[in-house]
């Protein structure tokens, strides 16, 4: 019965992002900025809760001890992502307009959600780079990854948990470079790699401390680009 309870769970957890995602950012859409942030933050304690839940309902057996060493990989992986995702955007996206439309779009989602300021800006990206990172690493790693790893074994569960993870960001991805875009699926693709990745190293360093890391470094390097997309209008 638990068994088939935590499966249930599971594939709740790796659709309900793409559910929520979908809800704040195209349902909700054109709302008034107040309505959009209740909605996110609902979908937000609810996604966040789910793993508590699993925890109250199915246990968890003690947690692997793991192997030292990984720190250095993770942060090679963040800092070689962040570095080559801002000399592409400088030196190569940026100057052949790809990022024209996009940087409309961000600005008009941003004003929607209330970020009209710097200084707000600014707190956005650090709750998303150190916070929302590590959030998102004790749900798709320490809970969906591994809730499918104890089923269906290390590979798939690793590509299995990547899929959910990119899921939501092809909404994203999507809404902003358009579905038809080769950006949306190539940047998609490689959102899962990062998945798969940091599934990996959470699974052979034991515990979140080297994929949130690493998560925040690659975070911090979108909003590097996302401020120079909307920093015009920033008041």
């Amino acid at each position: 019965m638990n068994d088939r309870r935590g499966m249930m769970l599971v594939v709740v957890a790796l659709l309900f992002p793409l559910g929520l995602t979908w809800a704040y950012f195209v349902a909700m859409d054109g709302r008034a900025p107040g309505q959009q942030q209740a909605v996110y933050a609902i979908g937000k304690v609810i996604q966040f809760g789910l793993p508590l839940l699993g925890m109250w309902l199915l246990g968890r057996p003690p947690g692997r001890r793991g192997e030292r060493g990984w720190m250095r990989s993770g942060v090679a992986f963040g800092v070689v992502v962040a570095v080559v995702m801002l000399a592409c955007y400088h030196l190569w996206l940026r100057p052949v307009g790809v990022f024209d439309g996009p940087a409309v779009a961000v600005r008009a989602k941003l004003a929607g959600m209330g970020v009209r300021t710097v200084p707000v800006f600014v707190a956005v990206a650090l709750g998303y780079s150190l916070v929302h990172s590590l959030l998102e690493e004790y749900y798709w790693r320490w809970f969906v990854f591994a809730e499918l790893r104890r089923r269906v074994g290390m590979a798939c569960a690793v590509w299995v948990s990547a899929l959910g993870f990119t899921l939501h960001h092809i909404v994203v991805l999507g809404c902003y470079f358009g579905w038809g875009s080769i950006a949306t699926w190539v940047f998609s693709l490689g959102v899962m790699i990062g998945g798969a990745f940091w599934a990996v190293v959470y699974a052979r360093s034991g515990g979140l401390a080297v994929s949130w890391v690493s998560h925040a470094m690659v975070d911090a390097g979108i909003f590097v680009v996302a401020y120079d997309l909307v920093r015009s209008g920033l008041g």
